[in-house]
Formats: C-alpha cells, sequence, structure tokens
C-alpha cells in the first residue's frame, strides 16, 4: 500500500484515500484508514445518525489535535455518485450540504479530514420539521461526570412522565446526550420550546445540578441543559461519531442501565467495535416509534403562565419574538429569570414618557 493514497470499494463505490498512514490520534497513534476501519464496522449505527441528513464538514486536516474548520458546502471536485442537500441559514445564506445514504459518503468525509459527523435534526425529506428532540448536558468547568450521570437519569424521568422514550449516548468528551424520536410534525421553534422546558423542569427538580440558564456567569459550577441545540442551524456530533481528542473517544450509545457506571474514556476508536459486535446497535429500536411533543409544549405554556417565558437564542440568530434582552447580567444586578426581567424593563416610567 502506498502512504500517498490507496482506493477503498465501499458501499459499490471507488473512494480514493489519500495518505491513509497519517496519524489522526496521537495517543495510540491509529490512522485515517483506522478511523475509516472504525466506521466501517459500526457501518449500520453510524448511518442510523446521519442518513438522509444534512451535515456539516467539521475538518481536521493535521488530525484531532490540529486546528479544524467548518465547511457547510460541498467542495468542488466532489464524486458524482455524492449526494447532497440545500440547507437555509437563519442568515437567509443557502449551501448544498453532505447528505449520507451508505458508508461510501462516510469515508468520503474521512477523506477529508471528518473525524466526527454533525447532522442536522432533519432529514431531507422535509428540512423545517426536526425528527429528533436533543438534549445536551454539558457540564461547566469544575463539574465531575458522576454529576452529569444523574442528572441525565433526571432527564429520562421527565421525558417519561410526558410519555417520550430517550436514548442516552456519551458526547464523546464531558457530557451526555438523550435524543428522542419525533413524528416530523413540529418546527424548529417549537420544538425548542419543548427542550426549553425540558431544560427547566430538570433544574426545578436538580437545583444545585442543573441549570438552564444562558449567560455563563449564570451557570456556576452546574450542568447546563443546552436547549438552544435545537435551534435551527445548530447540530450535535452524531452517535458512533469519533471525537478530537487524542485518545478517540467516540459518541457512544447506551443503554438506560448502562448510564450510572458509564465511564467515556473507556469508549474509544479502540474499544467501540468490540462493544457493537457483542451488543450491536443499542439504538436499534430508536427509529421504531416516533413521539409527540404534547407534552413539553404544555409544560412550556404553564411555564410560560408563571413567568417563564422565552429566552435568549444564540448571538448569531436575529432578535426573536419575546425574546428577553440579549445581553448577559451585570455583576451584582438582581438575578431575575430573563423573561421576568425582560418584562419590568418595558414597564413604562410613572410621571414622564418613554
Amino acid at each position: 500500500m502506498s502512504d500517498a493514497f490507496t482506493h477503498l470499494e465501499v458501499a459499490g463505490r471507488h473512494v480514493r484515500i489519500s495518505r491513509p498512514e497519517k496519524v489522526f490520534f496521537s495517543a495510540r497513534g491509529e490512522t485515517k484508514l483506522d478511523l475509516i476501519e472504525y466506521y466501517l464496522a459500526v457501518g449500520e449505527g453510524v448511518l442510523r445518525g446521519i442518513r438522509e441528513r444534512p451535515c456539516a464538514l467539521k475538518r481536521y486536516p493535521d488530525g484531532a489535535e490540529g486546528a479544524f474548520f467548518f465547511q457547510k458546502r460541498v467542495p468542488a471536485g466532489a464524486p458524482e455518485w455524492l449526494q447532497t442537500a440545500e440547507v437555509t441559514f437563519p442568515s437567509g445564506r443557502r449551501a448544498d450540504e453532505l447528505c449520507p445514504v451508505d458508508l461510501a459518503h462516510v469515508v468520503w468525509a474521512v477523506n477529508l479530514g471528518c473525524l466526527d459527523f454533525n447532522p442536522h435534526p432533519v432529514r431531507r425529506s422535509d428540512l423545517s420539521h426536526p425528527d429528533e428532540l436533543r438534549i445536551d448536558l454539558d457540564p461547566q468547568p469544575g463539574v465531575r461526570f458522576s454529576t452529569v450521570r444523574e442528572v441525565a437519569l433526571c432527564v429520562r424521568e421527565v421525558l417519561e412522565e410526558h410519555g417520550l422514550v430517550g436514548y442516552p449516548k456519551t458526547s464523546g468528551s464531558r457530557g451526555i446526550h438523550v435524543y428522542v424520536r419525533l413524528a416530523p410534525r413540529w418546527d424548529f421553534t417549537q420544538v425548542r420550546h419543548a427542550a426549553l422546558a425540558l431544560a427547566r423542569e430538570v433544574e426545578r427538580r436538580m437545583p444545585r445540578q442543573a441549570t438552564s440558564a444562558w449567560w455563563k456567569k449564570e451557570r456556576g459550577r452546574r450542568v447546563f441543559v443546552d436547549f438552544n441545540q435545537n435551534a435551527r442551524d445548530r447540530t450535535i456530533a452524531s452517535v458512533y461519531s469519533v471525537r478530537a481528542n487524542p485518545e478517540a473517544r467516540v459518541s457512544c450509545p447506551l443503554r438506560w442501565d448502562e448510564v450510572a457506571d458509564v465511564e467515556p474514556e473507556e469508549l474509544t476508536l479502540a474499544t467501540v467495535p468490540r462493544r457493537y459486535k457483542k451488543l450491536g446497535d443499542v439504538w436499534e429500536e430508536m427509529d421504531a416509534r416516533a413521539f409527540t411533543l404534547d407534552g413539553l409544549l404544555e409544560l412550556f405554556e404553564r411555564q410560560k403562565a408563571a413567568g417563564l417565558g422565552e429566552a435568549p437564542f444564540p448571538p448569531h440568530f436575529e432578535k426573536q419574538k419575546d425574546e428577553p434582552l440579549r445581553a448577559p447580567p451585570r455583576e451584582g444586578a438582581l438575578r431575575a429569570k430573563p423573561a421576568l426581567a425582560a418584562r419590568a424593563r418595558r414597564q413604562p416610567r410613572r410621571g414622564g414618557s418613554r
């Protein structure tokens, strides 16, 4: 095999691989070809997370510890068989993004330096209505992983009380993700509101461990339940994705009975194929049933009636309807809920015009 390039036949396609022996992960010396062989080993599992979903290309040309860049548009010179989907961003701009339908698309992306896959929560058949609710548990600095596990189990309770079944996975970094398969009936705003309602309910139950606060200075040493990962144009590393760290940790699907004891550092490019061969894809049943968001949206309306309305959007979004002031609270200021603070600011001053 030449170190310059080789060719692989994958899903009936010939895919050219440049520099297959290039080291991508330093801890054990795994190469680009090792990464390709990993994805082939967990093939149906990784496709479950990205099949027919537009994906942004997150490229690490120098491996996991090098610089990376996002490429939303499929580059010129892509093979004729490569399938894409046109995505519209909050800015109004459009781009043809990679839309994998088989493992040849996966291998083609890895050859460009893509370690993980970052799909949108929609399929190309309906780009306006997500079919996934994504709960991203993001531990703030100083938070132990044991706390993340506890918050994940609380997320499960809230989901089940609202008629939903969640599927957990490690993030491949410090967090845990929980996905729910949805019927594609709700738009991005409604799905985000459902995620926001869930985040606030988890915070209510575990105020010392979990937070829904968007501003970092308000989060403290807690697990942030990132509801804004459900906004349009936001993506999360997909199931079975290998993350950019020297150990090549994997965003690995879990059974709920594993969550309380899971150790993310044990789930890597080197170990997950054996797990997959032994257990199969533990998310295999996820597509068997699509759920409704009615319960969480009713919870959002109750929270709204109690004074908790809209929450800030990510900074690159235009100002949204009913969104509070998009500015972090000042040091020493009253820590009111964002919606209540916004309402107070809108009140006219007594004795004069505004």
